[in-house]
């Protein structure tokens, strides 16, 4: 998925940068040895539903070292490389004209949200355009780094709209306190 970066290998292996996730993860180690491309011994006694399992443990696990990989130098200059050449699209916002955006996650916690673009110029969140990229876990690009990435590269941080959009009616502008006035009245 053009979403990701890929994850190093020596990062994966280091036991340091996946402290916590045997917790968060079942079938951990299988999990583990499935990204790392390591046999299994077909006598494991394995169940076609554990294996079934285990390959969703393995997508969960290698989405959460994602995650973790991204904020690292390497990683964020992977990142970087994917948002030049706009891999996550761009803001739908018409004032935002075609700003390239970030994904991003609005939790932490795996399966609670789905991957969100965010536009640094409008600083705003948005559906992914492609239904793809959609059913991503939010948490396998977490809620630090599309944040993180603009602290680190702060001259890619563009400048906010100049403009944005005014309702009319027959060319006259709305007045705000009707418009709160009808939404009170409604509730």
């Amino acid at each position: 998925n053009e979403f990701f970066v890929e994850v190093d290998e020596e990062f994966i292996q280091d036991d340091f940068n996946l402290t916590g996730l045997g917790a968060q993860v079942p079938y951990y180690e299988y999990a583990l040895d499935t990204i790392l491309d390591v046999e299994t011994p077909r006598d494991a006694g394995l169940t076609e539903e554990q294996q079934d399992s285990i390959e969703a443990a393995a997508e969960l696990l290698y989405g959460l070292i994602h995650a973790r990989y991204i904020i690292t130098p390497r990683g964020m200059s992977g990142m970087l490389e994917k948002y030049k050449n706009i891999h996550f699209g761009r803001c739908p916002r018409v004032f935002c004209q075609g700003q390239p955006v970030l994904p991003v996650g609005q939790s932490d916690i795996p399966r609670t949200h789905t991957c969100k673009t965010f536009c640094p110029k409008c600083e705003d969140i948005y559906y992914p355009r492609s239904s793809r990229h959609s059913n991503i876990d939010g948490a396998y690009f977490g809620t630090t780094f599309c944040h993180l990435f603009f602290q680190t590269y702060w001259d890619m941080v563009p400048m906010p709209p100049k403009d944005s959009y005014t309702p009319r009616i027959f060319g006259f502008k709305i007045y705000k306190k009707v418009t709160a006035a009808a939404a009170a009245a409604a509730a």
